[in-house]
């Protein structure tokens, strides 16, 4: 009758050398000389390696650093979506996202909308909160490219309320933003204002 040690001799031997590592280590530890730091690093080392690897960031953060951005560069800046998403690593699997958003204002900010009343909003969304202030942002819209480092995208300044959706992310209990649907200029919060007045008339 054949047996794993008949038919596969190698896979035995890597067998028991795996069982014999943590063995190794110890004896390499009690016998090579090694000082108080050298022995901490050693040690940080084999948990690392032991480890399932970075934490991915959650979604909170990485929509702070997808769609906030600091007051340094003029928004009004041509290659402004181009450079940005590159910098901030917009990608969807490493394909180009078709539009994106950019806001001038604090992520806390953003996070106060949240708690707004719901409002319909563009693309059939029913659930979205709108500001009730006007924010800075810029509208990217991809015109060229498919995969990360050939996008290349059209940049329109935009001021005007804000309309997003939330979500609940349960490991820190909280409402968060989670996708910027559009920004209402002025002008077409004002349109709209007229219409809804002509209408309750």
């Amino acid at each position: 009758m054949w047996t794993l040690i008949t038919l596969r001799p190698l896979t035995l031997l890597l067998l028991l050398l795996l069982l014999l590592q943590p063995l190794q280590l110890k004896i390499l530890h009690k016998y090579v000389p090694l000082s108080a730091e050298e022995i901490e690093q050693f040690e940080d080392y084999l948990e690392e390696m032991r480890s399932t690897g970075p934490t991915l960031p959650t979604p909170k953060d990485v929509f702070k650093r997808r769609t906030t951005i600091d007051p340094g560069r003029p928004l009004t800046d041509s290659n402004y979506c181009t450079d940005e998403i590159k910098m901030k690593n917009v990608h969807n699997r490493f394909r180009c996202v078709k539009e994106h958003f950019f806001l001038q204002i604090s992520f806390e900010e953003l996070q106060d909308i949240c708690n707004n009343l719901f409002v319909s909003c563009k693309n059939g969304v029913k659930r979205c909160h709108r500001s009730r202030q006007s924010i800075k942002g810029v509208y990217c819209n991809l015109i060229e490219g498919v995969v990360m480092t050939d996008c290349v995208y059209e940049s329109s300044y935009r001021q005007g309320q804000v309309l997003m959706t939330c979500r609940w992310q349960n490991d820190i209990q909280e409402v968060i933003p989670a996708y910027i649907n559009d920004i209402m200029e002025i002008n077409d919060t004002i349109k709209e204002k007229h219409v809804l007045h002509g209408y309750f008339q």
